[in-house]
């Protein structure tokens, strides 16, 4: 197999052709003739990478594999539109924007919207075995935006940039936009369909009071 990696012809025609495989990508029918072409563009652009993924068995090579596509999804999309901090603290930041005046009309939906943007940041702290309720406060009457809790060693607030702990900007924002378009499809149903979690059986009563038969 040949792989051209950026070819030395004339750059408008490279850029040409890059644009004719593109093109022919975003009509291409099946996702083997998408791939093809799209490493055809890499190749013509100098961007290629292989990234090789292996295991001791097929569930693990699985698991990993799906790892490698979301963190290569995710490189791709900070190159698109950038990166925040993470650790949810890009989305308390948001919330603490949020004004709550009582004389407004939207107050309920605006203390809804504030109250939701801390829940990654509370589920995140609580799966870590952190109490969020000590550290948001922290973070709150921090100067500086960006200022959060690196679950891997909390012992005080650091820059999560600096840290290396950043979302891509994308995620985050289409992360508020489906949730609030979600939000507001279910406020106009008549009612919702919920999965009522079954009750345990009681356990069974002591026997311990007969003898053996």
């Amino acid at each position: 197999v040949t792989t051209i990696i950026e070819g030395v012809g004339s750059a408008a025609e490279i850029k040409e052709r890059i644009s004719q495989i593109a093109a022919q990508a975003g009509m291409a029918t099946s996702d083997y003739e998408r791939d093809n072409l799209q490493k055809r563009q890499a190749a013509l652009s100098g961007k290629v990478a292989v990234v090789k993924v292996g295991g001791a068995t097929e569930t693990e090579i699985e698991e990993k594999k799906f790892r490698v596509d979301d963190a290569v999804a995710a490189v791709k999309a900070a190159l698109d539109e950038g990166i925040v901090p993470g650790g949810g603290v890009t989305l308390v930041n948001l919330s603490d924007t949020i004004k709550i005046d009582s004389n407004d009309q939207l107050v309920d939906g605006k203390q809804l919207l504030k109250t939701a943007l801390l829940q990654p940041f509370y589920e995140l702290l609580r799966n870590s075995g952190l109490n969020p309720d000590e550290w948001l406060p922290k973070i709150r009457e921090h100067k500086s935006i960006g200022q959060g809790v690196n679950v891997n060693a909390p012992t005080k607030l650091v820059d999560l940039k600096t840290a290396g702990v950043v979302d891509p900007a994308r995620v985050t924002k289409e992360a508020i936009l489906n949730a609030t378009s979600i939000a507001g499809t279910s406020m106009t149903m008549g009612a919702l369909v919920v999965e009522t979690p079954e009750k345990a059986a009681p356990a069974a009563p002591d026997m311990g009071g007969m003898g053996m038969m």
